[in-house]
């Protein structure tokens, strides 16, 4: 990656805090069903705890934090729903964005945003053209985003500025796709973070999580705050990170 060493190639440093932590934020309705409310409630109280935890990031040193809010996938939800998490994307966009930048966080968006309406798309640009020169944290936002769809469209990109590949498979490599992934300034997340009860990954960041540290929690996402964070960082801290080597070579190498 840009910049960036692979977990494949090259073994990460390991910090006490993760340098990047990639969160599924799972729960929202079930949040609300189990208080007899309707989804948007739990929706419009996972805004809030995206601000809680947005701003608990960059208070303890994390450099990257990256939220999966809307997959390729979600999509086949109803449609009310549907709608209604697009206009909390843009009342979101309408009122964080100011905060973002006065608080020196850069904002990001990957995904397939030609699905978007125009005003959502026109919103996205510009926040990340007004936050591109904040340098405390980037915060990335995957919306209609999907792992394979990632990788597919990095090879695509590939094969655009390198036709020859076709006809040579050889010069395919890691090396060589990874500059085209939509997160390619970014370093592969340390820590991925699903709340909600589920274990899995629901096609999220697939190449980038080889190596990441797994932490899932049976809070909902509205519940989940700045203690709990804590609670998954502190469970990373320990974590034996071998990037596959033995525990004797990790610890020769402390």
């Amino acid at each position: 990656m840009k910049g960036f060493p692979s977990s494949t190639q090259q073994i990460p440093v390991v910090r006490d805090v993760p340098r990047h932590v990639a969160i599924i934020m799972d729960g929202n309705g079930r949040w609300a069903t189990t208080r007899r409310l309707p989804r948007v409630a739990g929706h419009a109280k996972g805004v809030e705890a995206v601000r809680t935890v947005v701003e608990a990031c960059a208070r303890r040193g994390v450099e990257y934090l990256t939220l999966f809010a809307f997959s390729s996938e979600n999509w086949r939800r109803p449609a009310e729903e549907v709608s209604l998490l697009m206009r909390l994307f843009v009342n979101a966009l309408e009122r964080e964005v100011a905060q973002l930048s006065d608080n020196g966080i850069r904002l990001c968006v990957v995904g397939d945003l030609s699905a978007f309406e125009r005003r959502l798309r026109e919103l996205i640009a510009s926040a990340i053209e007004r936050t591109a020169g904040n340098t405390r944290m980037t915060l990335t936002i995957a919306a209609n985003y999907g792992g394979r769809w990632d990788i597919v469209q990095a090879m695509r990109r590939l094969l655009a500025k390198r036709p020859e590949i076709a006809n040579d498979p050889e010069l395919i490599t890691e090396e060589a796709l990874a500059p085209h992934l939509a997160m390619a300034y970014a370093p592969e997340p340390d820590l991925f973070v699903r709340t909600g009860g589920e274990q899995r990954i629901s096609n999220f960041l697939l190449w980038q999580l080889a190596y990441s540290e797994f932490y899932f929690t049976d809070a909902f996402w509205p519940d989940f705050d700045a203690r709990a964070l804590d609670d998954a960082i502190a469970s990373y801290r320990n974590r034996e990170r071998r990037f596959g080597r033995t525990s004797a070579q990790v610890a020769t190498s402390a």
